[in-house]
C-alpha cells in the first residue's frame, strides 16, 4: 500500500479534480501547497512510473464545447488487426476514445470502440466513412450518446 505526506496529499487531492488553468499548472499547485513545482511533477511522475496512477491526463468536456453530436462506434475487426486499426482510430482528429474489449457474445461481434465527436450528426457520420476509407473498418454499429449521466474523475482524498 502506498503511503502520502500531508503534502503528497494536498497535491494528490488537486490533480484528482480539476487542474488550475493557466500556463503554469504545476506551479499553481505547488503554490497552494507550500512546495516547489519540482516537486509537484517528481510525485507525478514517481506514481506513475511505480504503477500508484496508470494515466495522468486532460478530460475533455466536449459538451462545453461546439462538439455536442457525439457517438460511440462499435466496430467487427479481426483480433490481428485491432493494433492497426486502433492506431488509426486514435490518429482521427474528432475520436477522442479507441477501446479494444473482446466479446465472447456471438450476437455481438464487434470489438473495437471508437467515440466519435462532432458539430453536426454529419460530422461524425462523415468520420465514419473517413475512418472505413483510410483502414481495415467496415462492419459496424452506431451507438448515439442521448445524454451524458455521469462523468466523473476518481476520488482519492
Amino acid at each position: 500500500m502506498l503511503s502520502f505526506t500531508d503534502q503528497e496529499k494536498a497535491i494528490l487531492h488537486i490533480v484528482q479534480s480539476n487542474i488550475p488553468e493557466s500556463l503554469t499548472p504545476y506551479a499553481d499547485i505547488a503554490a497552494r501547497v507550500g512546495v516547489s513545482e519540482e516537486d509537484v511533477i517528481t510525485l507525478l511522475a514517481r506514481l506513475k512510473a511505480n504503477g500508484g496512477i496508470r494515466r495522468y491526463g486532460a478530460m475533455i468536456r466536449h459538451q462545453k464545447t461546439d462538439w455536442v453530436h457525439n457517438a460511440m462506434v462499435a466496430w467487427k475487426v479481426e483480433e490481428s488487426l485491432v493494433e492497426q486499426c486502433g492506431e488509426i482510430a486514435a490518429s482521427v482528429e474528432n475520436i477522442s476514445h479507441v477501446y479494444y474489449r473482446p466479446s465472447k457474445n456471438p450476437d455481438w461481434p464487434y470489438t473495437l470502440y471508437t467515440m466519435i465527436h462532432g458539430r453536426t450528426p454529419d460530422e461524425w457520420r462523415s468520420t465514419i466513412t473517413r475512418l472505413q476509407s483510410i483502414s481495415p473498418l467496415s462492419e459496424h454499429v452506431v451507438l448515439r450518446t442521448l445524454k451524458e449521466l455521469k462523468k466523473v474523475s476518481m476520488r482519492y482524498f
